[in-house]
């Protein structure tokens, strides 16, 4: 059966408070996607939020984000005031203010804490994540060397607590959470601090080599990233601990979980930590289908979507199908001129999942905006020989094309369900500031917008299981 979802970060939800994003805003938008025909909920990291405000450079790879806790809940148990509340009230101009918000979250969850009185319910919670808990505690007890080691436990226990919650509320209502899990983990952080054994370091403990990309002809010395380098020699012989402790935490915060990266499990680019280009990196080969043989073996059988773009070598396809998980399809990457890309969408496999474009990329009106005229006459060629009933819009039209393909799971930016432009852009990489802001403003979410998504996803999952059954049915002829 042909499935649909909504790909919304958390943080990008409405709130009248920050990004309380566990508030009720969050519920609102469940029963939304409910109303609106959806199966999924798709979301970014929910890790603590680490440098240039990016949710995919957390400090723990167990943690979330205290800024995400909804102090209305906390309001509610009374352990803040209304008139303390009301004081960090603001106004939702379409981006988040990070500055702002820690500030204010931070000095509202202290008035929380301390007026907090630890239950059994808590205390059971500490003692069932005691293995990451305690490292995590320390270390950001260390950077903020003000706030007591408790107090990090008790931001987690409250993030965890709103989340599940949450999280149980659309399940509840037929929908599941696909979430996203960092490949690398950062340097800053207590994976590398308390784990060196993890990583390829020198005897003083310092990384040898770092992630990174090899030169093309995006950028001519390739990308060094600051990512410490796993010693997959060392995760081999602990049948890869470290990796099911971190994959089976993620299996209970989320139903679905897309693995970032995927190609770094076939192979990696590491690269000399001195050096300052990526020019003398190299490719080394990553643990394969032995490390999801153990996956399954240990934790069963799991939904997971890799991440299989860009340029991808045959035995990283074959790690992929050897797997048996769907990859992803992105129409923004289709429509070359003189391109006969693998992502034009006659080309799609059933076992695949089709998205408009990620968080990565610009809107699709953003992006047409940017297209040369050959491209734009192709796409409009391509449009006119589908089988799709135009819209008048790009954006409609390609949301129709992603609805109407093989692809067994459609997932679409909300941007692009509004029509949005480049202004509602999420994260473009190799850039700093401006990032990870864009909010949908309350208002934007009408009756009108639910009626448009739920009318699109019954009629072309209708065409794609008549398509299907006429497919069925020549193959028995």
């Amino acid at each position: 059966m042909k499935t649909s979802g909504i790909l919304l970060p958390i943080f990008s939800l409405p709130s009248d408070y920050g990004i309380g994003c566990f508030s009720k805003e969050a519920y609102k938008f469940v029963d939304f996607l409910e109303e609106a025909g959806q199966n999924y909920w798709q979301i970014l990291p929910l890790g603590t939020i680490g440098a240039g405000n990016s949710p995919y450079l957390s400090f723990s790879s167990f943690a979330g984000s205290a800024y995400y806790i909804d102090l209305e809940q906390l309001l509610e148990e009374g352990l803040l005031k209304k008139k303390e509340l009301e004081s960090i009230k603001e106004e939702n101009q379409g981006k988040v203010d990070y500055d702002t918000v820690r500030q204010n979250h931070r000095k509202l969850l202290r008035k929380a804490y301390f007026r907090f009185h630890p239950d059994e319910e808590y205390k059971k919670f500490v003692k069932d994540n005691e293995y990451w808990l305690g490292e995590y505690t320390e270390y950001m007890s260390k950077k903020k060397s003000k706030l007591p080691e408790s107090y990090f436990a008790f931001c987690q226990y409250y993030f965890h607590k709103q989340w599940l919650k949450l999280k149980k509320y659309a399940n509840d209502k037929g929908i599941q959470i696909v979430g996203d899990l960092p490949f690398y983990v950062a340097l800053d952080g207590t994976a590398f601090t308390y784990h060196k054994e993890l990583f390829k370091v020198d005897e003083e403990g310092k990384p040898t080599v770092v992630g990174g990309c090899p030169p093309d002809a995006f950028a001519e010395d390739g990308q060094v990233w600051s990512n410490p380098v796993y010693d997959w020699e060392y995760h081999k012989k602990t049948n890869y601990e470290w990796w099911m402790n971190r994959l089976c935490h993620n299996f209970m915060l989320y139903d679905v979980l897309r693995l970032d990266h995927f190609r770094g499990f076939d192979e990696y680019f590491e690269i000399p930590a001195e050096d300052e280009t990526a020019v003398n990196g190299e490719w080394v080969k990553g643990p394969g289908i032995e490390f999801f043989e153990a996956m399954k073996e240990q934790l069963g059988d799991k939904k997971v979507i890799a991440e299989n773009l860009g340029f991808l070598t045959d035995s990283v396809h074959k790690l992929l199908d050897d797997t048996g998980f769907p990859g992803m399809n992105v129409l923004e990457f289709a429509f070359g001129a003189y391109d006969d890309s693998i992502y034009l969408p006659h080309k799609y496999k059933e076992n695949s999942v089709v998205y408009t474009g990620t968080h990565d990329n610009d809107t699709v009106v953003g992006w047409y905006e940017t297209l040369s005229e050959d491209d734009k006459k192709f796409l409009e060629h391509y449009l006119k020989y589908s089988t799709i009933e135009r819209t008048g819009t790009v954006h409609l039209d390609l949301i129709s094309l992603a609805l109407e393909s093989r692809s067994d799971m459609v997932i679409i930016p909300l941007q692009d369900y509004l029509g949005l432009g480049n202004e509602a852009r999420i994260n473009t990489p190799s850039t700093v500031g401006g990032n990870w802001e864009w909010r949908v403003k309350e208002e934007q979410l009408t009756d009108e917008l639910k009626e448009l998504i739920r009318t699109l996803t019954i009629k072309y999952r209708t065409v794609a299981e008549e398509n299907a059954k006429k497919a069925a049915e020549e193959a028995q002829q």
